[in-house]
């Protein structure tokens, strides 16, 4: 299955609520690994060392596939993690990390409501979020003559392509990158346009942009 672009955080945000004395802090981040997490997560630890709980969800990938974790942190079990990443799942972003820092306001809010207040935060995070595309791109080399340059810059805006290395000699040899779900007909186009006479190698791997 060809890899697909997703919605990430464009930059870390924290948000915050009081809920009956308690204040629950939300801090978001993106994240691409689970080493990233855990780093953010002690951050924020290290940030608030006098907070009673630092509950904390995470998917480090693509928002269905990535690598996922979640922690109570001292909270009953099942009512700050797990509801915190199932509201991350529902919002189809990945790379991204969730701590709420709760300062315990001397009132207990009973199982249902910490799964209301740690999801309700994250989601009050969410909404003032704002998230950028991270997109699949494939490296393509190519080598074409001179005379077929103009076509070839006349391409690059229609196929989102950009060059990132040329080189002049007896060809012209481009390295280009571009989408990865525009290289197939990025490729028949060349192909066509050139009678065959274009050398394409393309990447086998994906790399995120």
């Amino acid at each position: 299955m060809a890899n697909q672009a997703y919605p990430v955080p464009l930059k870390s945000i924290r948000t915050e609520e009081s809920i009956k004395k308690s204040r629950f802090i939300c801090d978001i981040k993106t994240v691409s690994t689970r080493e990233e997490a855990k780093e953010f997560i002690a951050s924020i630890k290290s940030e608030f060392p006098d907070a009673r709980h630092h509950c904390s969800a995470f998917i480090a990938g693509p928002p269905q596939t990535g690598g996922m974790g979640m922690s109570d942190d001292g909270e009953p079990q099942g009512t700050a993690g797990k509801p915190m990443l199932q509201v991350l799942q529902g919002s189809g972003i990945g790379d991204i990390a969730a701590v709420v820092t709760r300062y315990f306001g001397g009132i207990k809010l009973g199982t249902g409501g910490l799964v209301r207040a740690y999801s309700g935060a994250v989601q009050q995070g969410l909404e003032a979020l704002e998230v950028v595309m991270k997109v699949p791109m494939r490296i393509l080399t190519l080598e074409i003559s001179y005379a077929q340059e103009g076509m070839l810059r006349r391409m690059l805006d229609e196929y989102r392509a950009e060059i990132e290395e040329q080189s002049f000699g007896a060809s012209l040899m481009f390295t280009l990158i571009m989408p990865s779900d525009q290289v197939e007909a990025f490729c028949a186009r060349i192909i066509e346009d050139t009678n065959g006479t274009a050398e394409l190698l393309v990447e086998e791997e994906d790399i995120w942009r």
